[in-house]
């Protein structure tokens, strides 16, 4: 298990098309597919940051379904999964919970489609993962990414995953089932 590594979708601070601030909301897809990735590369916490109390409730609601009720029994292996699941109101939140465990500084690793003069290559970030227990928390943005105040606060800026022409624009669940397999899948 790669116990230093966690993932954080935000909803919240992300931009819209016309790149306003806004909060998006979660899809059921999200839920299910980033937590099946993240528990399958070995994560330790996958963190659904939204400050929406509704969108909360009812994470929560999916979440205890697969985990406590009647999914629970039907689905061990989503059962499994979905019990890395933290649904959190803000990006602090899922640091601070994050440190209860590992007292230690967090890497905040943040990432995104657009080209940045100051990323670090995944081969780079692969080998930090493996040299050091430092805790590393990956945020990904839904929308139209990450709030600029999100790679202020970051202490590293991940390069974006670029495919064959001018068109980037991957589904979030995609973006990180590549990025994981290049930071932790076998070699």
């Amino acid at each position: 298990m790669s116990a230093n590594l966690s993932v954080a979708l935000l909803h919240y601070p992300v931009y819209n098309k016309h790149r306003q601030l806004v909060t998006t909301a979660f899809t059921n897809l999200d839920i299910h597919d980033i937590a099946r990735t993240a528990r399958t590369f070995g994560l330790s916490r996958y963190y659904l940051v939204s400050p929406s109390d509704e969108q909360q409730q009812l994470i929560q609601r999916i979440v205890t379904h697969w985990d406590s009720g009647w999914g629970a029994d039907y689905n061990p292996d989503r059962r499994e999964a979905l019990s890395i699941v933290r649904p959190v109101q803000s990006l602090q939140d899922a640091l601070k919970d994050l440190q209860q465990t590992y007292p230690q500084p967090v890497n905040i690793i943040a990432t995104g489609a657009a080209r940045r003069s100051d990323a670090t290559s995944f081969e780079r970030l692969r080998q930090q993962l493996q040299d050091n227990d430092q805790q590393h928390l990956l945020l990904l943005g839904t929308g139209w990414g990450l709030a600029d105040e999100i790679f202020e606060q970051a202490t590293t800026i991940l390069e974006p995953i670029q495919g064959c022409g001018s068109y980037n624009h991957l589904p979030v669940r995609s973006a990180l089932a590549i990025m994981l397999d290049r930071l932790l899948g076998e070699r």
